[in-house]
C-alpha cells in the first residue's frame, strides 16, 4: 500500500499545483467552458495561491499528487490529480485540515455533485447559494458549513 505524506507547499510547487488543478478540473468540472479553464489557469498563481496556506500530499518518491488551500477556517481549494482520484488522498487532506485548522466552511460548484457528496461525508451541509462564482462567472456556488 502506498504511503503518502502531507507537507507545506510554496511557490516552487506552483507548476505542479497547476498540473494537478487542471487534471482535476478536467475530470470533475465538465460544466466549465474551455476559455474559463484557461483564464482560471492564469489567475491561480497570480491571485489564488498567494491568498491561502497551501498543503500538498506526496507519495514515497516525493511526487505531489494533490493539494489544499486554507484561509482562516475556510477550505478554499482541494484538488487531486485525476490519476490518483479515489485513493483517499482528498480524505487525508481534509481530515488534517479539520483536525489542525478546524476548517468549517467550503464553497463548492453546484454543478459538481461528486464534490458536494465528498464534503457531505465530512459533515458539511449547504447553508447558502450564490448564482455567480467568486469571479462573477455564471457558475452557481453552494456555501457549505461543517455541522459539528
Amino acid at each position: 500500500m502506498a504511503v503518502y505524506t502531507i507537507t507545506a507547499l510554496n511557490e516552487s510547487d506552483y507548476p505542479r499545483i497547476l498540473e494537478i488543478w487542471e487534471s482535476s478540473v478536467r475530470a470533475t468540472h465538465h460544466f466549465l467552458k474551455e476559455e474559463d479553464i484557461q483564464l482560471f489557469r492564469k489567475w491561480i498563481p497570480l491571485h489564488y495561491l498567494k491568498a491561502v496556506e497551501l498543503s500538498g500530499i506526496r507519495d514515497e518518491e516525493g511526487k505531489l499528487w494533490g493539494f489544499s488551500g486554507i484561509h482562516g477556517q475556510s477550505l478554499e481549494m482541494l484538488f487531486i490529480h485525476a490519476d490518483q482520484r479515489g485513493k483517499g488522498l482528498g480524505r487525508q487532506l481534509i481530515t488534517q485540515a479539520i483536525r489542525t485548522r478546524q476548517i468549517n466552511k467550503v464553497d463548492v460548484n453546484e454543478d459538481n455533485p461528486e464534490a458536494i457528496g465528498f464534503y457531505n461525508k465530512f459533515g458539511f451541509r449547504v447553508v447558502g447559494r450564490s448564482e455567480l462564482d467568486g469571479s462573477e462567472k455564471p457558475y452557481p456556488i453552494l456555501h457549505m458549513e461543517r455541522m459539528k
